[in-house]
């Protein structure tokens, strides 16, 4: 069950956290995976980890923000039968702590990045009936979270961009789900926390947030992805699978 083998994947922002837990488990499934990032170092330590662990991968530096890049990918991949949109950029503030430039910022990477990658790839799914698309959402992109009005926004568009892709192509054979984690101890999100004055106590506020009493890790998001992308999620479409410990219970 849930085997992968023959499989072709590509998983964008792979070169750490959530991404690149997401591209170990398809390798390990039997899929041979292309691992997307615009940090060449760190993709290339996914791919070497991947192939050191018997896997079949290879790294393609992605810009998602960037057409060319997104072009020039697609075509060095060929055909895939999993695109997992995980690249993602975030931003703390409020509307009024918030100016275009940081808009346009997340929009490029997490909207436009989802839709240009998405339309580059799409198509020969259609042709051949059979794809499976799996967007990295967010909670936020189900409920609103205090401070974070330019990064709530893009993902709620995630989450629209999912459905609207599920409704016009699940007929035509393309499975479209996003997965909306809550706190996940990425190393984004370890980064973050060095940036607030008292970091233990941000820790252990935002492990809080969530009814399990802790932070989720890369491997549990990457579970999860795992049975999206599987023959045994093909009932499964226009999906916001929620996996945030508890978080949007009650909101």
């Amino acid at each position: 069950m849930f085997d992968l083998t023959g499989k072709v994947a590509l998983v964008t922002g792979a070169g750490s956290g959530i991404g690149r837990a997401i591209a170990e488990r398809f390798a390990k499934a039997g899929a041979k995976v292309h691992v997307g990032d615009l940090n060449e170092a760190a993709g290339r330590e996914t791919v070497a980890l991947i192939t050191a662990a018997g896997g079949a991968a290879e790294f393609q530096q992605l810009d998602v923000a960037d057409e060319a890049s997104v072009a020039h990918v697609a075509a060095a991949t060929g055909p895939l039968h999993i695109l997992v949109n995980n690249a993602g950029i975030g931003h703390v503030g409020t509307i009024l702590q918030t100016n275009a430039e940081d808009m346009d910022r997340l929009y490029r990477v997490n909207v436009r990045g989802v839709f240009s990658v998405t339309k580059a790839y799409i198509g020969t799914m259609i042709e051949r009936r059979a794809g499976s698309i799996i967007n990295l959402a967010s909670i936020g992109g189900i409920v609103a979270v205090r401070d974070r009005f330019a990064y709530v926004t893009t993902k709620f568009a995630v989450v629209g961009i999912t459905k609207q892709i599920a409704l016009d192509h699940s007929a035509e054979g393309v499975r479209c789900n996003c997965i909306c984690p809550g706190r996940v101890e990425t190393p984004f999100v370890q980064a973050r926390l060095k940036e607030y004055p008292d970091p233990a106590k941000a820790y252990q506020e935002m492990s809080a947030t969530q009814l399990i009493g802790r932070m989720g890790r890369p491997e549990e998001i990457a579970a999860a992805a795992h049975y999206l992308a599987s023959d045994e999620a093909a009932l499964v479409t226009g999906a916001a699978l929620m996996a945030d410990g508890g978080w949007s219970v009650g909101k």
